[in-house]
Parts: C-alpha cells; structure tokens; sequence
C-alpha cells in the first residue's frame, strides 16, 4: 500500500503494518516519541493496522492531537485508579479539555465525598499503575454483547451511551484491571505518562441537565516529563492570579444574580466603558472598510429560522418559543437571518456588490447549565457581527480583508501568537449536520484554503466543525501566559442565500444568488473581555482602562485643587476619578496600583503653589512633575494611539 506523508513523500508499505511499524521504519528515536496517528485526517492508535493506500500524520506531544490523546489515556489511567480503590464507582465521560489543560472524568460515588487527601491518594496510585506500562487494547464488539457487558455490572451511564451506537461502531478499551466503552483512540502504553497532577474537584449534573443526578467531576493533567509538570504548575499558578471571574468582580467590571438568571452578564459601569471603547474601534475600522450599520430586533417568527436552517440544526441551542397570536417566536440566536432579510428589502445589482453590513448584535443561546463559565460560556451575548454579500470573483478579496482586520486587531491588542482553525464538514453527515451539497463544500473549501495559503497566514485543518451552511475559520488566540482562547470567526455559506432566495442582477442583466460571508473579528463583548483580563492581567492600556487617570490629594486642603484638576481631564474627554478618602498619601497610591489605573496625578502644596502636578505610571512610579496641560495633551496622544502597553 502507498502511504503519502504531510511532506508529500510517498513511501510504499506491507498492508496491514501498524503506524507504529511505519514509525519505526523511519528510525527508533521517533517510534518512542509517537502517541498516535493521524490516517486519511482521522485520529487512530498507532497500532491499529492501515491496509489501503493513506495519508498519514504521526502525532507526537507536540501535536494538539498527540496532546489530547495523551490526556484522554490519562483520563482511563485516572479511572482505573479510582475504580482499584472505590470499587462500585460508575463512570459518565473522561474527556481531554483545552481550558483548563488536561482531562477529567465524570463519576457517580455513590454517598462518598473526595477530599484533598483523597487525590494525593489517587495521584500514588496512578503513578503506581503508569509504571506497570499496560498496554490500551482495543476491541471492537456487537451491540449485544455490549449491553449484557454493562448490564451485568448494573451500569445505567454506559447504557445510555449505548441507545444511540450501532453495530460496527462500538468499541472497548483495555489496560491493567479497567475496560470501558469508547471510541479512542489512545496512546500505546500507561507508560508514557510520566507526571501526574490531580488538579480539582467539582460537581457536575449527568448530561449537564441540573434536573439529573449530581456527579463528581475529577480533574487532572499529565504530562511526559515532571520538568514539563512544573512547568504547567507556575503557569497554572499566574493563571489564577489572572482569573477573569475574581478580576472581574475585583474590578467592577460584570456581575451576575440568581433573581436575573444563569449565564446572564449585567455589565457594571466600569465594564460598560470597555464595551463603548470596543464598539468605537470596531465602529471606526468598519466604516474605513465601506460596511454600513443596521440595527434588528431580539426575536423572530418560528417561520423565519426554519427558512434559515437554524430549525432544527441549532435547536438544542435556542431558547424555547413564546407563542403568541397562534405565531411562535424565538429569542434570536443568530444575527444573520435579519441580517439575510435586510439584504432582500431593496432590490440589488452587480454594482451594489460587495454589500457589507455589521451590527453589534445581542443574541440568546441556551449553553447548559454545566457548560456556563464565566464570560467565556454564557447565554446572552452582544457579537461583533456583520454580513458580506459578494460575488465569487469578489470572494477573495473579500475573504482577505476580513483576515487582514484580523490581524489589525491583533496589533491593537498586542496578541503574537494565533492560529486559524479550517473547520470543514464531515461527508458522513451530509444531510443530517450539514447542508447535502458535496460538490458545493468541496469547492468553498478549496476557495477558502487557498486565501489562506496566498495570505501566508497559519492554520490547521479540522475535520467535522463547520458551520451548517459552510466551511469557517476559527480564530485560536493565546494570552501572554499561553492560555488558548477561541476569538472569533470568519465563515462561508454557499446555502443560506438560497434558502431566502437573495438575488441580484449580475453584468449580463440576470438574477444570480450571493455568496455569504459571515465574519465577527471581535467575537463576543463577553469572550473576548474576559480575554483580555487575563491577557492584561486587569492592567487596561490607557486607551480601554475604564478609569485613566486617579487625581490623589495629599489632604482635603487640597481637593478643590484636584477638583480642577480632574475638570480639565474630563474637558479633554480622559476619564478621571478625585479619590478624596480621608486616608494617606500612600495607602490612596497603593490602593490605585490594586485597581490597576494606569495614571496617578499626586497634588499638595508644592504642586498647587506651581500649577503643576506630580505623575505616576502604573507599574513604573514616578515620572516627575509637569504641567496639566502638558500631561493631557501626552495622554491623548497615547489614547489616539491605542498602544497595548
């Protein structure tokens, strides 16, 4: 059989050899180091054998595929640990996560409570088992003898997962005394993991639905070498300290209340001036772009996310429906349907194209109750969305553009490591996933794949993750401590304006239909503001700090000079606040630097006999002394700017 590697070397195998053969063909060195392989773009155990001619990708550590096999072993070492020694435990999922790093298993206990000790416990005897170095064996089985596996051991969670599989696509896996229903795959032995962390404990309700059954949620995270455990333990450490719930709230920034609901964000002043100077900069960089602003209403008729598809792709993601004058309406969960029937209000020709429309709009999902995090996971959300409606020669240009904004915001925000995802569809699913048109997402694809390349921008193909109507971009952007997050998204559609019946009259005076161009450079005002407190570690640079400037008398003989002070800030448009405690110089100084104000202006006597001020920088100190007018003309140079210092 031919085997093609990412190189596009070619190499000619026996059939039936293992990944693992074909690695150690290569040389011994890079055998020990594969975890597992990518065959024909799936993701398989290095020893399962390949018998026709494939591409082949061996996945190591150092591969995001390698890593979450690793720590989806990981996740059966740590079940196997808990089952040698609370033996009875049922097990739901132990999938590997991206945030945090590492994985966890859901468990029903029983009446038993895990403790602290109880994961140093845990942590003795993983380490125990890891050395045995077993082997994960896989095994493929029938239905029936599947269920009469689990209904012997009493196991409801496992048959559950059972309804839904058939014969053909079940499978166990096996390593020591543990064997348990999954699809893998997994690295070759418990061996490989050399370091291991128990990291938390939480609960979780069966299938995220709070009217279940609470499980116990154990996380952990491995890691191929201690040095790189204590690595991931300092970084896991600043982490914390950079939280965007306790900076959050620390802050002022959001808040949330039981009477209000799950997963709705209530933005407090301070957080509604970074939302505003958000808004500002996506306001200024559209219109330089030639879009127009529209504004649509928060629900729509049943009617019109059927027409869109949204009904049922996206069901188990909307709200329920209110009905009313024997109508259903629906809370919006996407922008782009009112954004469609915008399009369609006035007729169009070729020279209206490209045709760009963007809204910041508000839109409802319903994430479970389980899934819900923070700013990163929530319910209501206010995105950075807009519409672009072209033809297929304009695609590129268009599609480049939107990429190019892109990495204008990156600058701003001072973000040097991102990655683009390709989501692409999953043939198998035509139809039920995704819109049945083969030829269609074969081409898009294509077309998107080589903006990509031309542009030299990094990405990475994923199977199985586009949109309904068409192949999208992720955009996978990093914190200066490393922490991935998922911005934001630039997709494709090829179907939707079809479905509406969008049209306008093309060069050679005949209706032709658009194509779509769904794009959303800043995301969520929710996600990407909870970014950027981690980013910054709450430290704003001055252009987007809800406070710029803190005027600090030395005593109340002061505040009227303070006063004054803070009038020609505010003249300026700097935003300023007097702290008129009765309290000392220092702890007003030290107290600012905890709310992360990036100015400190220090006025007493020798200022105010000079007319002058004394600065101070978050961060940096004192910068001497000057005159008012001059720091503010200073200020709003640095504000123009937009400096992500």
């Amino acid at each position: 059989m031919k085997i093609t590697f990412p190189d596009g070397a070619i190499r000619e195998y026996e059939s039936g050899s293992s990944a693992l053969d074909i690695a150690k063909s290569i040389s011994e060195g890079l055998a020990r180091k594969v975890l597992a392989a990518s065959v024909n773009n799936q993701v398989w155990d290095v020893s399962r054998p390949i018998t026709s001619d494939s591409t082949l990708k061996l996945l190591t550590w150092d591969d995001k595929e390698g890593k979450t096999t690793f720590w989806h072993s990981s996740a059966h070492l740590m079940a196997e640990a808990v089952e040698s020694l609370y033996p009875g435990v049922k097990f739901w999922v132990g999938p590997a996560t991206e945030n945090p790093r590492g994985f966890y298993y859901d468990m029903d206990l029983g009446d038993r409570k895990l403790t602290e000790e109880d994961l140093h416990i845990l942590e003795k005897k993983m380490n125990e088992l890891a050395k045995k170095n077993a082997a994960f064996l896989r095994k493929e089985i029938g239905k029936g003898e599947a269920l009469k596996y689990f209904e012997e051991k009493d196991d409801h969670y496992k048959l559950d997962l059972l309804q839904n599989l058939q014969d053909g696509e079940i499978t166990f896996y096996t390593q020591g005394n543990f064997t348990d229903l999954c699809r893998g795959p997994h690295i070759p032995a418990t061996g490989l993991i050399k370091a291991i962390k128990l990291t938390n404990i939480a609960g979780a309700y069966w299938k995220g639905d709070e009217k279940n059954k609470q499980l116990t949620r154990l996380y952990g995270v491995t890691f191929p070498s201690q040095k790189e455990l204590e690595e991931y333990l300092q970084l896991l450490e600043e982490a914390k300290k950079r939280d965007h719930r306790k900076l959050g709230k620390e802050l002022g920034i959001y808040t949330m209340d039981d009477d209000v609901g799950q997963g709705l964000i209530m933005w407090m002043p301070n957080g509604t001036v970074i939302i505003e100077e958000l808004e500002k900069l996506a306001k200024e960089t559209e219109n330089a772009g030639g879009y127009k602003r529209v504004v649509t209403p928060h629900i729509a008729k049943e009617s019109m996310y059927i027409t869109s598809g949204h009904l049922p792709y996206y069901a188990d993601s909307m709200y329920p429906p209110m009905e009313m004058d024997g109508e259903k309406y629906y809370l919006k969960s996407m922008n782009c349907p009112h954004h469609h029937k915008i399009f369609a209000a006035e007729p169009k020709s070729y020279r209206d194209l490209p045709y760009r429309i963007a809204e910041y709009g508000t839109v409802y999902r319903y994430e479970q109750s389980g899934e819900l995090f923070g700013l990163m996971r929530v319910r209501c959300l206010h995105m950075n969305d807009a519409h672009i409606y072209c033809t297929k020669q304009q695609f590129e240009q268009e599609f480049r553009a939107v990429n190019d904004m892109y990495q204008k915001y990156f600058k701003i925000f001072g973000i040097d490591k991102y990655v683009m995802r390709l989501s692409l569809h999953s043939p198998e699913k035509l139809g039920k996933k995704y819109v049945d048109e083969p030829q269609l997402w074969q081409e898009t694809e294509q077309m998107v794949r080589e903006v990509l390349i031309s542009s030299n921008i990094p990405y990475v193909e994923v199977q199985d993750e586009a949109a309904f109507y068409g192949p999208k971009i992720d955009v996978q952007i990093f914190s200066v401590i490393g922490r991935e997050f998922t911005l934001a998204t630039n997709q494709v559609d090829f179907s939707q304006g079809r479905s509406f019946k969008l049209e306008f009259i093309n060069a050679d005076n005949k209706p032709e239909t658009p194509l779509i161009i769904h794009r959303a450079p800043l995301g969520t005002h929710e996600r990407f503001i909870g970014f950027l407190l981690e980013h910054y570690a709450g430290k704003f640079p001055l252009w987007l700090a809800p406070v710029q400037v803190k005027v600090l008398p030395i005593s109340d003989k002061y505040l009227p000079y303070a006063q004054t002070i803070l009038q020609k800030l505010k003249n300026a448009d700097i935003r300023g606040e007097v702290d008129d405690r009765n309290e000392k110089i220092g702890k007003k100084i030290r107290d600012t630097e905890l709310l992360r104000v990036p100015y400190m202006i220090v006025v007493g006597e020798k200022e105010m006999t000079e007319e002058k001020i004394s600065v101070r920088r978050q961060g940096k100190g004192d910068l001497g002394t000057k005159a008012a007018d001059e720091f503010i003309l200073e200020l709003n140079s640095e504000i123009k700017e937009r400096s992500s210092d």
